[in-house]
Protein backbone atom coordinates (compact mmCIF):
# COMPACT_ATOMS: atom_id res chain seq x y z
CA UNK A 1 0.00 0.00 0.00
CA UNK A 2 0.97 3.31 -0.83
CA UNK A 3 1.39 6.67 1.25
CA UNK A 4 -0.12 9.66 -0.06
CA UNK A 5 2.07 12.23 -1.10
CA UNK A 6 2.87 15.44 0.61
CA UNK A 7 2.73 13.70 3.86
CA UNK A 8 6.39 12.25 4.05
CA UNK A 9 8.46 13.06 7.09
CA UNK A 10 11.68 14.46 6.52
CA UNK A 11 14.70 12.74 7.16
CA UNK A 12 16.08 12.20 10.35
CA UNK A 13 20.24 12.39 10.69
CA UNK A 14 21.94 8.86 11.92
CA UNK A 15 21.45 8.18 15.80
CA UNK A 16 18.26 9.78 16.59
CA UNK A 17 15.82 8.43 17.88
CA UNK A 18 12.95 7.74 14.90
CA UNK A 19 10.37 6.75 16.83
CA UNK A 20 7.10 8.26 16.62
CA UNK A 21 5.99 10.62 19.53
CA UNK A 22 4.57 9.56 21.99
CA UNK A 23 0.78 10.43 23.33
CA UNK A 24 2.70 13.36 25.86
CA UNK A 25 4.56 14.51 22.96
CA UNK A 26 1.44 14.58 20.53
CA UNK A 27 -0.76 18.07 21.61
CA UNK A 28 -3.98 16.40 22.40
CA UNK A 29 -7.20 18.03 20.17
CA UNK A 30 -10.07 17.33 17.78
CA UNK A 31 -8.63 16.10 14.68
CA UNK A 32 -5.40 14.14 15.97
CA UNK A 33 -4.86 11.31 14.36
CA UNK A 34 -2.83 8.02 16.29
CA UNK A 35 -0.47 6.28 14.45
CA UNK A 36 -1.03 3.06 13.02
CA UNK A 37 0.52 -0.39 15.23
CA UNK A 38 2.06 -1.59 11.95
CA UNK A 39 3.64 1.61 11.80
CA UNK A 40 5.35 1.60 14.75
CA UNK A 41 6.62 -2.27 14.43
CA UNK A 42 8.31 -0.88 11.04
CA UNK A 43 9.86 1.99 12.79
CA UNK A 44 11.37 0.24 15.44
CA UNK A 45 13.04 -2.63 13.23
CA UNK A 46 14.70 -0.28 10.68
CA UNK A 47 17.94 -1.30 9.66
CA UNK A 48 21.05 1.57 10.16
CA UNK A 49 22.13 1.02 6.62
CA UNK A 50 21.06 3.89 4.35
CA UNK A 51 20.12 1.99 1.61
CA UNK A 52 17.40 -0.19 3.70
CA UNK A 53 16.54 3.05 5.49
CA UNK A 54 15.60 4.23 1.76
CA UNK A 55 13.47 1.43 1.10
CA UNK A 56 11.69 1.53 4.00
CA UNK A 57 10.83 4.80 3.48
CA UNK A 58 9.09 3.81 0.36
CA UNK A 59 7.18 0.86 1.98
CA UNK A 60 6.33 2.22 4.97
CA UNK A 61 3.24 4.74 5.64
CA UNK A 62 3.31 7.50 8.23
CA UNK A 63 1.50 10.40 8.73
CA UNK A 64 1.15 13.59 10.61
CA UNK A 65 -0.84 14.87 13.31
CA UNK A 66 -2.99 17.91 11.24
CA UNK A 67 -4.23 20.49 14.21
CA UNK A 68 -7.05 22.51 13.51
CA UNK A 69 -6.43 25.95 15.28
CA UNK A 70 -10.08 26.28 17.34
CA UNK A 71 -11.51 29.71 16.56
CA UNK A 72 -12.50 32.21 18.82
CA UNK A 73 -16.49 31.31 20.60
CA UNK A 74 -16.84 35.67 20.71
CA UNK A 75 -15.87 36.37 16.90
CA UNK A 76 -17.92 33.48 14.75
CA UNK A 77 -17.20 34.01 11.30
CA UNK A 78 -20.11 33.85 8.04
CA UNK A 79 -19.41 30.78 6.07
CA UNK A 80 -18.60 31.65 2.19
CA UNK A 81 -21.67 32.61 0.36
CA UNK A 82 -21.58 31.92 -3.16
CA UNK A 83 -24.05 34.34 -4.80
CA UNK A 84 -25.82 34.05 -8.30
CA UNK A 85 -23.81 34.62 -11.29
CA UNK A 86 -23.94 34.87 -15.07
CA UNK A 87 -21.54 32.65 -17.19
CA UNK A 88 -18.44 33.51 -17.53
CA UNK A 89 -18.54 36.08 -14.68
CA UNK A 90 -15.79 35.75 -12.22
CA UNK A 91 -16.56 34.89 -8.41
CA UNK A 92 -16.68 37.46 -5.67
CA UNK A 93 -14.64 36.27 -2.81
CA UNK A 94 -16.35 35.24 0.17
CA UNK A 95 -17.66 37.43 2.71
CA UNK A 96 -15.58 36.80 6.02
CA UNK A 97 -16.04 39.48 8.51
CA UNK A 98 -17.09 38.91 11.75
CA UNK A 99 -20.48 40.08 13.15
CA UNK A 100 -19.77 42.35 16.09
CA UNK A 101 -22.07 41.97 18.71
CA UNK A 102 -23.57 44.96 20.72
CA UNK A 103 -24.83 44.92 24.09
CA UNK A 104 -27.67 46.64 25.48
CA UNK A 105 -26.96 47.62 28.92
CA UNK A 106 -29.92 49.62 30.76
CA UNK A 107 -28.39 51.84 33.48
CA UNK A 108 -29.96 54.38 35.55
CA UNK A 109 -28.77 56.81 37.61
CA UNK A 110 -28.67 55.19 41.50
CA UNK A 111 -31.25 57.60 43.86
CA UNK A 112 -29.42 59.31 46.61
CA UNK A 113 -30.10 57.87 50.35
CA UNK A 114 -32.98 58.82 52.16
CA UNK A 115 -34.53 60.24 48.64
CA UNK A 116 -37.36 58.75 47.36
CA UNK A 117 -37.93 57.57 43.98
CA UNK A 118 -39.72 59.70 41.74
CA UNK A 119 -42.27 58.10 39.50
CA UNK A 120 -41.74 59.56 35.51
CA UNK A 121 -37.77 59.68 36.01
CA UNK A 122 -36.09 60.91 33.19
CA UNK A 123 -33.13 57.82 32.81
CA UNK A 124 -33.21 56.99 29.66
CA UNK A 125 -31.35 53.97 28.71
CA UNK A 126 -27.85 54.10 26.33
CA UNK A 127 -26.59 51.60 23.99
CA UNK A 128 -22.53 50.86 24.50
CA UNK A 129 -21.03 50.78 21.58
CA UNK A 130 -17.68 48.93 20.61
CA UNK A 131 -14.54 49.54 22.39
CA UNK A 132 -16.36 50.49 25.53
CA UNK A 133 -17.58 53.67 23.92
CA UNK A 134 -21.21 55.76 24.64
CA UNK A 135 -23.34 55.98 22.25
CA UNK A 136 -26.75 57.84 21.62
CA UNK A 137 -29.58 57.17 24.18
CA UNK A 138 -32.00 54.73 23.20
CA UNK A 139 -35.27 55.62 21.83
CA UNK A 140 -38.19 55.42 24.05
CA UNK A 141 -41.69 57.49 24.32
CA UNK A 142 -40.41 60.39 25.89
CA UNK A 143 -37.53 60.94 24.37
CA UNK A 144 -39.15 60.61 20.87
CA UNK A 145 -41.93 62.83 21.98
CA UNK A 146 -39.48 64.75 22.62
CA UNK A 147 -37.43 64.89 19.38
CA UNK A 148 -40.93 65.25 17.73
CA UNK A 149 -41.46 68.81 19.23
CA UNK A 150 -38.31 70.38 18.61
CA UNK A 151 -38.56 69.10 14.91
CA UNK A 152 -41.89 70.51 14.57
CA UNK A 153 -40.30 73.59 16.36
CA UNK A 154 -37.76 73.94 13.74
CA UNK A 155 -39.64 73.26 11.06
CA UNK A 156 -42.35 75.55 11.42
CA UNK A 157 -39.72 78.47 11.89
CA UNK A 158 -38.01 77.24 8.57
CA UNK A 159 -41.37 77.99 6.98
CA UNK A 160 -42.01 81.50 8.96
CA UNK A 161 -38.62 82.08 7.40
CA UNK A 162 -39.13 81.02 3.79
CA UNK A 163 -41.88 83.13 4.34
CA UNK A 164 -40.31 85.97 4.95
CA UNK A 165 -38.06 85.47 2.36
CA UNK A 166 -40.55 85.33 -0.71
CA UNK A 167 -42.87 88.01 0.76
CA UNK A 168 -40.06 90.64 1.82
CA UNK A 169 -41.15 93.25 -1.26
CA UNK A 170 -44.61 93.25 -0.08
CA UNK A 171 -44.10 93.83 3.43
CA UNK A 172 -42.70 96.78 2.68
CA UNK A 173 -44.81 98.61 0.33
CA UNK A 174 -47.64 97.45 2.68
CA UNK A 175 -45.27 99.05 5.00
CA UNK A 176 -44.82 102.09 3.35
CA UNK A 177 -48.13 102.49 2.68
CA UNK A 178 -49.16 102.24 5.94
CA UNK A 179 -46.76 104.86 7.05
CA UNK A 180 -48.29 107.24 4.25
CA UNK A 181 -51.72 106.70 5.79
CA UNK A 182 -50.88 107.44 9.37
CA UNK A 183 -49.34 110.34 8.57
CA UNK A 184 -52.54 111.45 6.65
CA UNK A 185 -54.24 110.39 9.73
CA UNK A 186 -52.70 112.38 11.50
CA UNK A 187 -52.46 115.45 9.77
CA UNK A 188 -56.60 114.92 8.93
CA UNK A 189 -57.06 114.69 13.04
CA UNK A 190 -54.78 117.78 13.99
CA UNK A 191 -56.63 119.79 11.63
CA UNK A 192 -59.76 118.73 12.99
CA UNK A 193 -58.90 119.56 16.59
CA UNK A 194 -57.43 122.56 15.76
CA UNK A 195 -60.48 123.29 14.14
CA UNK A 196 -63.22 122.38 16.19
CA UNK A 197 -61.90 121.90 19.69
CA UNK A 198 -62.17 124.52 22.29
CA UNK A 199 -58.58 124.31 23.13
CA UNK A 200 -57.98 126.74 19.91
CA UNK A 201 -60.73 128.83 20.38
CA UNK A 202 -59.69 132.45 19.95
CA UNK A 203 -59.54 134.32 23.73
CA UNK A 204 -57.65 137.63 23.13
CA UNK A 205 -56.81 140.06 20.64
CA UNK A 206 -53.99 142.54 20.36
CA UNK A 207 -53.85 145.63 18.24
CA UNK A 208 -50.45 147.30 17.09
CA UNK A 209 -49.21 150.42 15.49
CA UNK A 210 -52.45 152.98 16.69
CA UNK A 211 -51.43 156.38 18.09
CA UNK A 212 -54.70 158.45 16.16
CA UNK A 213 -56.86 155.82 16.53
CA UNK A 214 -58.25 154.00 19.93
CA UNK A 215 -56.84 150.64 20.24
CA UNK A 216 -59.97 149.74 22.65
CA UNK A 217 -62.26 150.75 19.59
CA UNK A 218 -60.85 148.31 17.44
CA UNK A 219 -61.08 145.56 19.75
CA UNK A 220 -64.50 146.33 20.97
CA UNK A 221 -64.94 146.21 16.81
CA UNK A 222 -63.50 142.63 16.57
CA UNK A 223 -64.99 141.13 19.93
CA UNK A 224 -67.27 138.77 18.05
CA UNK A 225 -64.73 137.17 16.44
CA UNK A 226 -63.84 135.79 20.39
CA UNK A 227 -64.90 132.26 20.89
CA UNK A 228 -64.33 131.12 17.62
CA UNK A 229 -61.15 128.52 17.12
CA UNK A 230 -57.90 130.20 15.28
CA UNK A 231 -58.65 128.19 11.95
CA UNK A 232 -62.19 129.07 11.74
CA UNK A 233 -61.90 132.77 12.10
CA UNK A 234 -63.34 134.98 9.75
CA UNK A 235 -60.90 137.10 8.44
CA UNK A 236 -63.94 138.82 5.82
CA UNK A 237 -65.99 139.85 8.96
CA UNK A 238 -62.87 141.36 10.26
CA UNK A 239 -61.88 143.55 7.15
CA UNK A 240 -65.35 144.64 7.28
CA UNK A 241 -64.78 145.83 11.22
CA UNK A 242 -61.79 147.45 10.18
CA UNK A 243 -63.16 149.62 7.12
CA UNK A 244 -65.13 151.69 9.83
CA UNK A 245 -62.01 152.99 10.53
CA UNK A 246 -61.06 156.19 8.16
CA UNK A 247 -57.42 156.04 9.61
CA UNK A 248 -56.66 152.83 8.86
CA UNK A 249 -54.55 152.46 5.97
CA UNK A 250 -53.94 149.29 5.76
CA UNK A 251 -53.65 145.70 8.58
CA UNK A 252 -52.05 142.78 9.12
CA UNK A 253 -53.48 139.38 11.21
CA UNK A 254 -51.40 137.35 12.87
CA UNK A 255 -52.13 133.73 14.45
CA UNK A 256 -50.91 133.00 17.73
CA UNK A 257 -51.93 129.58 18.95
CA UNK A 258 -53.53 128.62 21.27
CA UNK A 259 -55.93 131.56 21.27
CA UNK A 260 -54.11 134.99 20.38
CA UNK A 261 -54.84 137.12 17.26
CA UNK A 262 -52.56 139.93 16.79
CA UNK A 263 -53.70 143.07 14.19
CA UNK A 264 -50.99 144.87 13.10
CA UNK A 265 -52.60 148.43 11.49
CA UNK A 266 -50.99 150.99 9.62
CA UNK A 267 -52.31 154.52 9.83
CA UNK A 268 -53.16 157.24 7.22
CA UNK A 269 -50.37 159.82 7.19
CA UNK A 270 -51.65 163.83 6.59
CA UNK A 271 -49.69 165.58 3.98
CA UNK A 272 -51.69 168.37 3.62
CA UNK A 273 -54.68 170.47 4.50
CA UNK A 274 -57.88 171.69 2.59
CA UNK A 275 -59.77 174.42 2.93
CA UNK A 276 -63.72 173.66 3.07
CA UNK A 277 -66.62 175.96 3.81
CA UNK A 278 -66.41 175.67 7.92
CA UNK A 279 -62.76 175.14 8.40
CA UNK A 280 -59.98 172.96 7.49
CA UNK A 281 -59.67 168.95 6.51
CA UNK A 282 -56.31 167.28 6.98
CA UNK A 283 -56.03 164.64 4.74
CA UNK A 284 -53.42 162.22 3.20
CA UNK A 285 -52.49 161.46 -0.39
CA UNK A 286 -55.95 159.45 -1.05
CA UNK A 287 -57.97 162.43 0.06
CA UNK A 288 -59.18 160.70 2.59
CA UNK A 289 -59.97 163.30 5.65
CA UNK A 290 -57.59 162.07 8.67
CA UNK A 291 -59.11 165.26 10.92
CA UNK A 292 -61.51 168.30 10.11
CA UNK A 293 -61.97 171.50 12.19
CA UNK A 294 -62.25 175.09 12.46
CA UNK A 295 -58.49 175.90 12.33
CA UNK A 296 -55.52 174.65 10.12
CA UNK A 297 -53.65 172.18 11.77
CA UNK A 298 -49.81 173.64 12.09
CA UNK A 299 -46.88 171.80 9.94
CA UNK A 300 -48.99 170.68 7.14
CA UNK A 301 -49.24 173.16 3.92
CA UNK A 302 -53.07 174.14 2.25
CA UNK A 303 -53.61 172.14 -0.86
CA UNK A 304 -54.66 174.17 -3.65
CA UNK A 305 -56.44 171.96 -6.64
CA UNK A 306 -58.95 173.87 -8.40
CA UNK A 307 -59.94 170.54 -9.96
CA UNK A 308 -60.89 169.04 -6.45
CA UNK A 309 -59.80 166.35 -4.22
CA UNK A 310 -59.00 163.18 -6.34
CA UNK A 311 -58.12 165.15 -9.53
CA UNK A 312 -54.48 165.34 -11.15
CA UNK A 313 -53.73 167.96 -10.32
CA UNK A 314 -54.32 167.19 -6.38
CA UNK A 315 -52.30 163.86 -7.18
CA UNK A 316 -49.36 165.90 -8.61
CA UNK A 317 -49.40 168.40 -5.00
CA UNK A 318 -49.14 165.37 -3.20
CA UNK A 319 -46.38 163.90 -4.83
CA UNK A 320 -44.35 167.04 -4.88
CA UNK A 321 -44.62 167.09 -1.08
CA UNK A 322 -43.98 163.74 -0.18
CA UNK A 323 -41.03 164.42 -2.55
CA UNK A 324 -39.18 167.49 -0.82
CA UNK A 325 -37.10 167.02 1.97
CA UNK A 326 -38.18 167.25 6.02
CA UNK A 327 -36.21 170.71 6.14
CA UNK A 328 -38.00 172.12 2.96
CA UNK A 329 -41.73 170.36 3.98
CA UNK A 330 -41.97 172.40 7.37
CA UNK A 331 -41.33 175.54 5.54
CA UNK A 332 -44.38 174.95 3.52
CA UNK A 333 -47.36 177.44 3.19
CA UNK A 334 -49.27 176.57 0.16
CA UNK A 335 -48.97 173.97 -2.69
CA UNK A 336 -50.96 174.80 -5.98
CA UNK A 337 -51.84 172.75 -8.90
CA UNK A 338 -54.43 173.65 -11.58
CA UNK A 339 -52.96 170.92 -13.92
CA UNK A 340 -49.95 167.90 -13.61
CA UNK A 341 -47.60 170.63 -15.09
CA UNK A 342 -47.88 173.74 -13.51
CA UNK A 343 -47.29 172.79 -9.70
CA UNK A 344 -45.86 175.77 -7.56
CA UNK A 345 -44.70 176.13 -4.01
CA UNK A 346 -45.18 178.76 -1.81
CA UNK A 347 -42.81 178.93 1.25
CA UNK A 348 -43.23 180.72 4.43
CA UNK A 349 -40.84 183.79 3.94
CA UNK A 350 -42.69 184.30 0.84
CA UNK A 351 -40.78 183.13 -2.50
CA UNK A 352 -41.75 180.89 -4.57
CA UNK A 353 -40.63 178.17 -5.96
CA UNK A 354 -41.59 176.61 -9.38
CA UNK A 355 -41.84 173.01 -9.83
CA UNK A 356 -43.45 172.37 -12.90
CA UNK A 357 -44.53 168.60 -13.41
CA UNK A 358 -44.32 165.90 -10.99
CA UNK A 359 -41.56 164.43 -12.71
CA UNK A 360 -38.01 163.79 -11.65
CA UNK A 361 -39.58 164.87 -8.19
CA UNK A 362 -36.49 163.79 -6.37
CA UNK A 363 -33.77 165.02 -8.15
CA UNK A 364 -35.97 168.76 -8.05
CA UNK A 365 -35.87 167.85 -4.25
CA UNK A 366 -32.47 167.77 -3.93
CA UNK A 367 -31.05 170.58 -6.35
CA UNK A 368 -33.62 173.01 -4.51
CA UNK A 369 -32.11 172.31 -0.75
CA UNK A 370 -28.63 173.07 -2.38
CA UNK A 371 -30.09 176.26 -3.74
CA UNK A 372 -31.82 177.45 -0.50
CA UNK A 373 -28.54 176.71 1.26
CA UNK A 374 -26.44 178.61 -1.16
CA UNK A 375 -29.50 181.48 -1.17
CA UNK A 376 -31.54 181.61 2.12
CA UNK A 377 -34.95 182.71 1.54
CA UNK A 378 -35.50 186.06 2.07
CA UNK A 379 -32.43 186.77 -0.27
CA UNK A 380 -34.09 185.67 -3.27
CA UNK A 381 -37.44 185.84 -4.84
CA UNK A 382 -38.53 182.49 -7.14
CA UNK A 383 -36.40 179.45 -7.09
CA UNK A 384 -36.63 178.04 -10.55
CA UNK A 385 -36.27 174.16 -10.79
CA UNK A 386 -38.68 172.96 -13.35
CA UNK A 387 -35.15 172.07 -15.24
CA UNK A 388 -33.39 170.70 -12.52
CA UNK A 389 -29.94 170.45 -14.94
CA UNK A 390 -30.36 174.34 -15.01
CA UNK A 391 -32.00 175.81 -12.24
CA UNK A 392 -32.75 179.30 -11.81
CA UNK A 393 -32.77 181.78 -9.45
CA UNK A 394 -35.06 185.36 -9.69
Amino acid sequence: MRRPEGFDRPEQPPGTDSAAPGPAATPAGRGTKRPSRRSADTADTAAPSGRSRSREKTDATRTEPITIPKLPAEQPRLAPVSPLRAPGARQAAPVTEPITTLTVSVSAPAPASGASHERGSDAEPHVDGPAGQRAEPALTPTTARRKFRAARRARKRYEREEVRRFTWRARRRRTAWLVALGTVLALVGFVLVGAFSPLMALRTVEVVGTSRISADQVKAALGDQLGTPLPLVDFARIRADLGTFPLIQSYVTESRPPDTLVVRIVERTPVGTVVVPGGFNLVDAAGVVIQNGATRVPGYPVIDARAGVGSAGFQAATAVIAAVPEAVRQQLDTVTAATTDDVTLVLAGGARVVWGSAERSEYKAVVLAALIVSHPVGTVKEYDVSSPDSAVLR
